[in-house]
């Protein structure tokens, strides 16, 4: 006799939970059926900040979460993921979509390689009309990138993930000094910490058409975040080799001046011309295999809330609008801190794009590489503030489990999530936290199901050729594990300034252990200015190493 199936979750008496699509460190990502309307949705269960986080930020994490999706619901475009409802079961806040059966772009050019010319131009033309539509409603997207262009067997092209797809656990560059968003696709202004307009929007759609044509990213989208951005403020632009219509709109994109960007009419005028007739086969010849959501027939309950109960009613979105539904008499609310929840699909958070990102800068207008001056080894040197033991996550947007760990770190260090790819290696999430000058960073990074195919060895290898000037300065071995013995590494690298960029290069030196579990490879490191290099072991990393702790295995 077989095992009696798992009850499937009912959010809010509407939204019953079916199929896990997708987990990450935001949250997790459903193929949901609403009992309404009877119809498949996808819900986005948010991740909230861990227990030892301040009951007053979490209270507003909450309330910005439906703030920031009140905004985006006014945006009502055929090319734009529709927001359908922001939902809350006990302190759990649900967003919920329109449910799209569609690849994103990045996984169709991933299984196809570069687009033509029609394919690209339909994908370009119905990305401009959904910026067009969400510009004309006052929001930027800030995001724009082949990993939130879905595309459909059809032919129908949609954009999502309008702002509201950050990481809960991260800051926002109005309160903290930090940008969000995917590095390769950033808009140069952005990444130095300048104001968000529409027109970062123009410089992420031209990107979004270079990965396109190109089949790749602008930029290398496995260099360190760090020397992305670096590239991407101080570097010369990248050119596409293709050298077709396409050519001229993706440089009238991505210019590094906002004001000298192509508009987004121009965009489409240039690009229509070159669409085939409505109802064209021009996606037929290319692996495009969304799977489709369950016969809802299997699910269909009845409802425990009535449908004759009163409907909420609120005023327009103001400016600064007041307490919202989740808002509970008395708790406090923090300042600083923004949130966002991601507009997702059926494939969209399992993406190959990069992940989130954030980046600490220094001033802004100033280059996002500290300068080796000795003013900025002084601020490095300073007394470290009280180390803090916080709890995060490591978990990959594959939905590994077995992510969470706790760790000391400084209590005004700035943490930030990234998303990492190897062509020899498993995925890995590295969890970082920056220093408030930029200079020096912790970064615990897991591998899950490294072992048994790969070993420490493997690793070295691919941190060698990451590493710019690597060179291993010394090593250790520590305990041996079922798997294999771990190991202590201290390693030099450059950051290397671009040619005719302002500052200079910049001498790192990073102390790191690598820690075999019996599935995954964590790597706990302190990376810190070379001139700060006792510093670093002592102060730092002699306090982090030994209280690191891997919460769940899986």
């Amino acid at each position: 006799m077989s095992a009696p199936e798992t009850p499937q979750r009912l959010v809010a008496g509407r939204y019953r939970l079916r199929k896990q699509l997708g987990q990450g460190s935001m949250g997790t990502v459903w193929e949901a059926y609403d009992e309404f309307l009877r119809r498949p949705v996808a819900v986005k269960q948010v991740r909230l900040p861990a227990d030892d986080s301040p009951a007053e930020e979490i209270e507003e994490l909450r309330e910005r979460t439906l703030r920031e999706a009140r905004a985006i619901a006014v945006v009502s475009h055929p090319n734009v993921i529709t927001l359908h409802d922001v939902a809350r079961e006990g302190d759990e806040p649900f967003v919920v979509m329109e449910f799209v059966v569609a690849a994103s772009l990045a996984e169709l050019v991933s299984a196809n390689g570069p687009l033509d010319v029609e394919q690209a131009a339909i994908v370009g033309h119905a990305v401009a009309a959904g910026l067009s539509a969400a510009h004309a409603a006052g929001v930027v997207h800030r995001d724009v990138k082949p990993g939130n262009v879905l595309v459909s067997p059809d032919g129908m092209v949609k954009l999502t993930d309008f702002g509201i797809a950050r990481n809960l656990a991260e800051r926002t560059l109005t309160s903290t000094g930090i940008m969000l968003g995917s590095p390769c696709y950033i808009a140069p202004e952005i990444a130095s910490g300048g104001a968000v307009t529409p027109r970062a929007d123009l410089w992420g759609l031209g990107a979004t058409l270079f990965a396109a044509v190109e089949g790749h990213a602008p930029y290398d989208a496995e260099a360190p975040a760090m020397e992305i951005v670096s590239q991407v403020v101080n570097g010369e632009v990248p050119q596409p080799a293709h050298d077709g219509p396409l050519r001229e709109v993706i440089i009238g994109l991505m210019a590094k001046d906002p004001d000298a960007r192509m508009s987004l009419r121009e965009v489409r005028d240039r690009l229509h011309p070159l669409m085939p007739a409505p109802g064209s086969p021009v996606y037929d010849s290319l692996r495009l295999d969304p799977t489709p959501p369950e016969d809802a027939r299997t699910v269909i309950t009845k409802p425990y809330v009535s449908l004759d109960a009163p409907t909420e009613t609120s005023p327009p979105l103001a400016q600064a609008p007041g307490p919202l539904p989740f808002h509970r008499p008395g708790a406090r609310r923090s300042r600083g801190t923004a949130v966002a929840l991601g507009v997702v699909s059926v494939v969209l958070f399992a993406c190959a794009a990069v992940g989130g990102f954030a980046l600490t800068r220094s001033v802004a207008g100033q280059p996002l590489l500290p300068v080796a001056t000795p003013a900025a080894s002084q601020q490095a040197a300073a007394p470290l503030r009280e180390l803090v033991v916080r709890t995060a996550d490591a978990a990959t947007l594959a939905g590994e489990q077995g992510g969470s760990f706790s760790v000391p770190v400084p209590g005004d260090w700035v943490k930030f999530v990234e998303q990492r790819t190897a062509r020899t290696l498993p995925n890995s999430t590295r969890v970082h936290w920056v220093s408030p000058d930029g200079t020096s960073e912790i970064v615990i990074e897991r591998f899950p199901n490294f072992y048994p195919k790969h070993t420490i060895e493997q690793y070295l290898r691919v941190l060698d050729f990451r590493t710019p000037r690597y060179r291993a300065v010394g090593s250790t071995p520590l305990d041996r594990t079922a798997t294999e013995q771990g190991l202590q590494l201290t390693y030099r690298a450059v950051d290397v300034v671009p040619p005719g960029s302002p500052g200079s290069d910049v001498n790192r030196t990073s102390i790191a252990n690598i820690l075999p579990t019996a599935k995954d490879l964590w790597v706990v490191s302190v990376t810190v200015p070379i001139d700060q290099e006792d510093t670093g072991r002592r102060g730092l990393f002699a306090r982090i190493a030994p209280e690191f702790r891997v919460l769940s295995r899986s």
